[in-house]
């Protein structure tokens, strides 16, 4: 009987790819574990496989889309969404990153039919759970009301008084209230 590589018989072959397997279920166990992701099915990632990205999760009802990181169905059938921000986490969530979530969290109940309890809000070194209660709910739907009638307003007054804000809004080009 012929050897498949020289001086490794099938069983060596076996072993070797037994422990090859084992190697990189663990690597992704432990990528896993570092990206924040909690346990269970990734339905859904804003980036796929090859770089493609996903489709916009849209609720025709709210006139709201969006894009989470990720989508991670539990155990219990429940649908976690997980936002990753770049940067280091702050001592508390910025309320801007808690309203992303809770938005997405929001798209998720309109598509799957399903409410998130909560959602995950993902740090470059910590994470935050944010709990997806009727009350952040209103603040969301409460300020998507604020934003639709700004949107047909012809003039928004600038609401803050940060110059980095203003260097990366998209809408620099045309605001005369531009702190640069």
């Amino acid at each position: 009987m012929s050897e498949l590589v020289p001086g490794l018989g099938w069983l060596g072959l076996a072993m070797l790819l037994a422990v090859m397997s084992l190697f990189a279920w663990l690597t992704s166990r432990s990528g896993r574990r570092r990206s924040g992701l909690p346990a269970g099915e990734l339905i859904y990632q804003d980036v796929g496989i090859g770089g493609v990205e996903a489709e916009s999760i849209y609720s025709p009802s709210l006139g709201l889309t969006g894009r989470p990181d990720y989508l991670i169905r539990d155990e219990d059938g429940s649908i976690v969404p997980v936002e990753v921000k770049s940067g280091d986490a702050p001592v508390e969530p910025y309320d801007g990153h808690v309203l992303q979530l809770a938005a997405y969290c929001l798209l998720v109940e309109e598509a799957y039919g399903i409410r998130p309890s909560y959602g995950i809000l993902q740090y470059r070194d910590g994470a935050f759970t944010v709990d997806f209660t009727y009350e952040l709910e209103a603040d969301l739907l409460e300020l998507l009301e604020l934003m639709r009638d700004d949107a047909l307003a012809g003039e928004v007054d600038r609401d803050h008084q940060d110059a980095s804000r203003c260097a990366n809004c998209g809408f620099l080009a045309y605001c005369e209230q531009s702190l640069i």
